[in-house]
Formats: C-alpha cells, structure tokens, sequence
C-alpha cells in the first residue's frame, strides 16, 4: 500500500534514507509496502492537507453545469451553422446574433 509523505525539503534526504521514493509527476515523497510506518510518522499528511487524498463524493449526480469557455465534445457539442466566411474569432454583422463574444464587428471579405 502506498503512503504518501508531507517531507519538507531539508529533511528530504533523511526520508530517503528510511526508504522513501519521490514521485516527480506527482511532486510528492511516498513509501510502498512498509509494515511499519513509525519512521515516517511526523511526515504523514493531515487531513486537510493538499497532499492527502481527497475523499470521493458519495452517490451524487454529476453536476450538468455549463460554463462560458468549457469545450463540449461529444453528445454535448453543437455545431452552429456557418451565416457568412469570415474567420470563426472575427465577427460581423451577418454573424453576430450567433457569436459567443461581444467584439467589433469586422467587414466580410
């Protein structure tokens, strides 16, 4: 079983010694498979740390939120239909009742 460790970095070299890894994707010291976790006591995260893991929500429906900026793939994209040729970040007037932004109407070309 993995047990993530909360080392600050001048004591990194004294949890290596007792066997701890560091875990560069994850930026964390860890320790596998160790029958006793004494050694590595004053480094085991508190609950509210960052480090430790976060519970997962118990038999709760997905939010369906929608968010300016949030790309939807899927069932959930949509796609608009094209009302002029001018580029999908400009927009003019033939094409503003379906742009996502107020900006500067630009001519078409």
């Amino acid at each position: 079983m993995r047990l993530d460790l909360k080392v600050p970095f001048a004591e990194k070299d004294a949890a290596k010694k007792l066997g701890a890894r560091w875990d560069s994707a994850r930026k964390i010291w860890y320790v596998v498979g160790q029958e006793d976790s004494a050694p590595f006591a004053k480094w085991s995260p508190t609950p509210h740390d960052e480090s430790s893991p976060v519970p997962a929500p118990q038999n709760k429906a997905p939010a369906l939120t929608r968010s300016a900026g949030k790309v939807y793939v899927g069932s959930d994209y949509v796609e608009h239909p094209r009302l002029c040729e001018c580029l999908p970040w400009d927009v003019c007037d033939k094409c503003r009742t379906t742009a996502l932004s107020a900006v500067a109407p630009v001519p078409c070309r």
